[in-house]
């Protein structure tokens, strides 16, 4: 499985890729948001970890053009933004899930295997005959 991992905090974003390369995901890091709707829109991803505020294109903005793309991968919000508005906002905007910094590695695991299992089981229901379902 190979994962998007959007974050400008240097440290915040080695720890989530080795924490995830641990766990068995491929992971790619962008630093900034430009690179990150780039890597989104360029390569196939099963999911993308953003965090909301980024040098360049803020996290709103790299979901919502995802969206308007047409890309339909899950997405979690991992950010300090932790007002009930900012959570709201980021799931009407088509996030499937908002996680607050800081956070528990274990709950941020369980998060995404979560989404991956959902994400799979939709892609799995797709490609069913109508007759199976």
């Amino acid at each position: 499985m190979k994962i998007l991992v959007v974050e400008d905090e240097t440290k915040t974003g080695d720890y989530l890729k080795q924490g995830m390369g641990e766990a068995g995901f491929i992971v790619d890091l962008a630093r900034d948001g430009i690179d990150g709707l780039h890597l989104a829109l360029s390569e196939n991803y099963d999911l993308a970890i953003l965090d909301v505020m980024l040098p360049g294109m803020d996290g709103w903005q790299i979901l919502a053009s995802l969206r308007k793309a047409g890309k339909d991968m899950p997405v979690l919000f991992l950010t300090a933004r932790d007002q009930i508005e900012d959570r709201v906002k980021g799931l009407e905007l088509g996030a499937d899930d908002y996680l607050v910094k800081p956070f528990a590695f274990s709950e941020l695991l369980a998060r995404v295997r979560t989404l991956l299992r959902r994400g799979s089981k939709a892609v799995e229901a797709a490609c069913m005959p109508a007759k199976w379902i």
